[in-house]
């Protein structure tokens, strides 16, 4: 059960298409603010196209991933990928068009490829020894913190030094190239395809995973407080707001450090008890940031809470595995992705609202009890489904019609 495990010459393929594909969700946001910034009420129109653009997302993340076939993932995957495409270079190329025609482009290079991410992690796990899925999970963990620490200056790089269009249709080169690299990958992580009967099933598993959902959308809720909030914070201290993107990219380093220690060895401990010691250590972290009055002080702290959030996302991935069988993982990884882009657009318009009326140490705060409310929330479904056995009895009954075992069931509590 080390990293060794993990380095073969499939998974660093995997490593290099999952970069390219995932470079251009996190460049976006600010991307489309840059791109219409110069326009009248431009930067309300940029806010409009990233919300248009997470819409499409969370609307077609769990829709798409339930039609993901675990045998042949890989057409599925190509398809979304090459359907963002076409989003991404219809933002660059007409960046000039009407505002209609540029929202529609932004939902489409959300929504195309919004079931990727989910496809792409069981594939990563099917690569590896079953003892290394931890591992695995902690290498994506890593190559995503990595990519979102050097998105913004990318973006910020590219579209003031030469155009505003080019991040976009970088974006897009970037997504077309990871068709390719999929091509170098297995055309699958399962073997069989789901009946109708089968398909229904998985519903009714992935409903009933609704706790794991729960605390997953609240740590990326609490990662979306701290970057939203963090500029008005910063002037509130009277410290240049300048200093916020520094900061973020330390928290994102953090969270590329914690993942790797994480899968250094075992923990101790039940998932989900380990999912709420790592959300409350996070939760003191980021209150912490909202009192300390230095700017060296409030590095640190953020640094300290991405290194907890990057642990607490990877036993939530780990959970899911143990509540859903194989042929429901995909699905299951990509409703995981809706629940956290919901949570970041709630945070968003939370944030947004609690700033009109109170003060940005205040709305931090007010922040982080929604986020415990919401782990404890999540906690207690766990504890509920796993004293009811419901969870269990559908996976197993799923895992009988497609013809394959439930993963993992408790060896990967046991094993961690």
């Amino acid at each position: 059960m080390t990293y060794r495990d993990v380095a073969s010459k499939q998974v660093l393929i995997w490593a290099c298409t999952a970069v390219a594909s995932r470079m251009p969700v996190a460049m976006t946001p600010l991307a489309l603010v840059f791109l219409v910034r110069e326009r009248p009420g431009g930067y309300t129109l940029g806010a409009t196209l990233a919300a248009a653009y997470v819409l499409g997302e969370i609307i077609c993340a769990p829709v798409l991933g339930m039609r993901l076939d675990p045998a042949r993932g890989r057409r599925h995957l190509a398809l979304g990928l090459a359907g963002g495409t076409v989003g991404f270079t219809g933002l660059g190329a007409l960046a000039g068009a009407h505002s209609l025609v540029l929202g529609a482009f932004a939902f489409l290079a959300g929504a195309a490829p919004a079931a990727v991410a989910g496809g792409q992690r069981t594939l990563l796990t099917s690569l590896v020894p079953e003892r290394a899925v931890a591992q695995a999970l902690s290498t994506e963990s890593m190559l995503m913190s990595g990519v979102w620490a050097v998105s913004p200056v990318a973006v910020a790089g590219l579209a003031l030094g030469v155009a505003p269009r080019v991040p976009l249709l970088l974006a897009a080169a970037l997504m077309a190239m990871s068709i390719v690299g999929h091509w170098l990958l297995p055309a699958g992580w399962a073997k069989g395809e789901q009946d109708g009967e089968a398909g229904r099933v998985k519903l009714r598993v992935l409903i009933h995973a609704w706790p794991v959902y729960v605390t997953g959308a609240a740590s990326i809720t609490l990662l979306g407080l701290s970057e939203l909030t963090l500029p008005a914070l910063l002037e509130q201290r009277g410290i240049g707001v300048g200093w916020s993107g520094p900061m973020l990219a330390g928290m994102a380093m953090g969270a590329g450090l914690g993942a790797f220690v994480y899968g250094l060895r075992s923990w101790p401990g039940r998932l989900r008890v380990r999912s709420v010691v790592l959300m409350c250590g996070m939760s003191v972290f980021v209150i912490l940031a909202a009192l300390i009055p230095g700017a060296a002080g409030i590095a640190v702290v953020l640094v300290l809470a991405g290194t907890l959030q990057s642990g607490a996302l990877i036993t939530r991935n780990l959970s899911l595995r143990e509540a859903l069988p194989p042929g429901a993982l995909a699905a299951g990884y990509s409703v995981m992705y809706a629940a956290a882009g919901a949570g970041y657009a709630a945070t968003g318009s939370l944030a947004g609202g609690l700033l009109q009326v109170v003060a940005p140490s205040t709305a931090i705060q007010a922040g982080v009890v929604v986020t415990l409310l919401l782990s404890a929330l999540g906690w207690w479904g766990e504890v509920r489904r796993e004293g009811s056995g419901a969870g269990g009895d559908l996976a197993v009954g799923l895992a009988g019609a497609e013809g394959a075992p439930v993963a993992g069931g408790r060896d990967t509590e046991r094993r961690l």
